[in-house]
């Protein structure tokens, strides 16, 4: 299945529990679209968080992340990795 690194911006302060909090909200439905998330990153200086699934398309991972309150600002494919 393809993988998606998504962009959310505008997170400044967010803390490890409030990345968890949202990664596992995003986890409890991510089966209805057939998104699998593995990992997420922030950065709170910067306000930016990371997200890396498995998806059918990048609208799947769209409609996760919209459901769960927390929208990505961006959502990249990523057709090569090392």
């Amino acid at each position: 299945m393809p993988e998606f690194m998504d962009v959310h911006r505008n997170m400044a302060g967010i803390t490890k529990e409030d990345l968890q909090a949202a990664h596992d909200a995003d986890l409890a439905i991510q089966g209805e679209e057939k998104v699998e998330f593995k990992s997420a990153w922030a950065d709170p200086e910067a306000g930016v968080v990371y997200c890396l699934s498995e998806a059918p398309s990048a609208d799947a991972v769209r409609r996760i992340h919209e459901r769960t309150g927390h929208p990505a600002d961006e959502v990249h494919p990523v057709p090569i990795k090392v």
